[in-house]
């Protein structure tokens, strides 16, 4: 099966780009509640060191912080204060402090991260809430992506952009500038914290970074499936993803409805103990469900009568055909189509190469295969099979447009460029 036969590559490189930084808490100096003694009185020197200048040297050591990073961060002397005030626990006893001496210990335990400087992959496409200045035919999208920096940290960022009527593509400039939101509450669940947060509605989606918050996600946010859910014509946005904290993963939820305020939930129950879970984008015959991966090789379809809590589930797909022979996995929600669902997988072969294939499930019991593709829609080029992983072409979800499949995927785990595909084509590309 050639792909040149339907698949319609675009010349739209997404690129990792060191230059976009955010500032983070500076450890070994971490949250009070994590400082051990060492930690604290590391913490205390560096303060009384601070309020040993005098005023005058206080105020040009400020200045001086501020020119130097002046345009690469929105609202410095906020984000100052603010970390000064989470540290407050850690510092022993003194005087109160003045506004000048707050913001330079504010900026003496924070750093700058380049939260891409290694990769922008694994994206994810959905309808934007808002089509303003969309013309007819046209549909304005938001693309989530995994962001990988220093120490193999993953974070979720976001660019937007245009699909044309004729199936061109066209993505949004991305801000200079990059933030992470403020957190608005955390709630105690049994299996982790529940946690909301904010970012500031006078920013570009671009610069929103929601990266690591909880001790589960620690050492990433992983792979974010996004889909458009229909409650009865009220629609939200979910997200599976992977937290990992370094030793363990697990499938958590992330929720919105504009893209500026999130909440993250941990999903519960035996399904919910790996990764790839993709939501189908409204209920079945009135439950949840879900297509998950629960024993690191088959595709399982489970229900649930919440969002929260996944148990058990059906094997509906193992792997059949070379390319897939190690395991298969899910790339994204189920696209809805009118006679069946089409699901995209990714299929691990020899010298774990990873392709991408299509699967279709019946309309109104998607336990039920009706056809499956015996080769990959999409493997890796020859010229582009070299980067972080090599021999990786991965999505983590498409959506539908018009008469055409939009298609953002990822190269070598490194960056990451778009396809199109007539429904007609792949259609008869997988039942063929």
């Amino acid at each position: 099966m050639s792909q040149s036969r339907f698949l319609n590559r675009h010349s739209l490189h997404l690129r990792p780009d060191p230059a976009r930084v955010v500032v983070r808490p500076f450890k070994p100096a971490t949250e009070p509640r994590d400082l051990n003694p060492t930690d604290k009185t590391r913490a205390n020197h560096i303060v009384a060191r601070v309020l040993g200048l005098d005023a005058a040297a206080a105020v040009r050591q400020l200045t001086e912080v501020l020119e130097n990073f002046e345009g690469r961060h929105r609202n410095l002397l906020e984000i100052f204060e603010a970390r000064a005030a989470e540290m407050e626990e850690a510092f022993e006893p003194h005087a109160v402090l003045n506004k000048t001496q707050r913001r330079l210990i504010g900026a003496y335990f924070l750093h700058e991260y380049s939260f891409e400087a290694s990769a922008l992959f694994n994206p994810s496409i959905v309808r934007h809430p808002d089509q303003t200045g969309a013309l007819e035919g046209e549909c304005r999208f938001i693309l989530s992506l995994r962001a990988v920096g220093e120490g193999h940290i993953s974070s979720l960022t976001f660019r937007s952009g245009t699909i044309r009527a004729d199936g061109s593509i066209s993505v949004d400039p991305t801000a200079r500038l990059a933030s992470v939101p403020t957190i608005g509450s955390r709630t105690a669940r049994p299996n982790g914290d529940d946690v909301e947060v904010d970012f500031r509605a006078d920013g570009d989606l671009s610069e929103r970074v929601i990266f690591p918050i909880t001790d589960a996600q620690s050492n990433g946010i992983e792979d974010a499936r996004f889909v458009q859910f229909d409650h009865n014509g009220r629609f939200t946005f979910y997200a599976t993803y992977t937290a990992y904290s370094g030793r363990a993963i697990r499938s958590e939820l992330l929720e919105t409805s504009n893209f500026l305020k999130f909440r993250l939930t941990p999903l519960a129950g035996t399904a919910a103990r790996n990764k790839g879970m993709a939501l189908f984008p409204r209920k079945i015959d009135g439950r949840y469900a879900m297509i998950a991966r629960q024993d690191n090789e088959n595709l399982y379809l489970i229900y649930s009568d919440d969002l929260y809590t996944w148990n058990g589930g059906q094997a509906i797909l193992k792997p059949e055909f070379p390319w897939e022979f190690v395991q298969i996995g899910s790339c994204g929600s189920p696209i809805e189509l009118e006679d069946c669902w089409l699901l995209l997988t990714h299929g691990v072969g020899p010298v774990r190469k990873y392709s991408i294939g299509a699967v279709l499930l019946d309309k109104l019991d998607p336990s039920k295969v009706i056809a499956r593709s015996r080769e990959p829609l999409v493997r890796p080029e020859p010229a582009q099979r070299e980067g972080y992983v090599p021999n990786v072409v991965y999505t983590c979800g498409a959506m539908r447009h018009g008469d055409r499949i939009i298609l953002p995927y990822a190269i070598s785990d490194t960056f990451s460029n778009f396809a199109t595909i007539k429904i007609a084509d792949l259609m008869s590309a997988i039942t063929d």
